[in-house]
């Protein structure tokens, strides 16, 4: 994210929630790079998970200080809308 992305903060926090458009949240670390804001720790599994490829597009609303709305679009621009099933999968308790 470019980093005139965070005038919208007060202070650019540490770590956002990612909520998609079904209401599931994920949370990811973020890391001042480059001149700009990173999405680090969190945000490789989440792109997995939500089977995110390159073509995709992505759109993120500041809904708090540290949660952002975010939409997936498909490689043809159509929202992709995930049950994220997967995402229990993802940190389900290894026995």
């Amino acid at each position: 994210m470019p980093l005139d992305f965070t005038k919208h903060f007060v202070a650019v926090p540490t770590e956002f929630e990612l909520r998609n458009n079904t209401g599931w949240s994920w949370k990811v670390t973020v890391k001042l790079m480059n001149g700009g804001v990173t999405l680090d720790q969190g945000w490789a599994t989440y792109a997995a998970v939500h089977q995110i490829t390159i073509g995709y597009m992505m759109t993120f609303k500041l809904l708090t200080p540290d949660t952002l709305k975010v939409i997936i679009f498909d490689d043809d621009g159509i929202a992709v809308v995930n049950k994220c099933r997967k995402h229990d999968e993802a940190f389900a308790a290894k026995d």
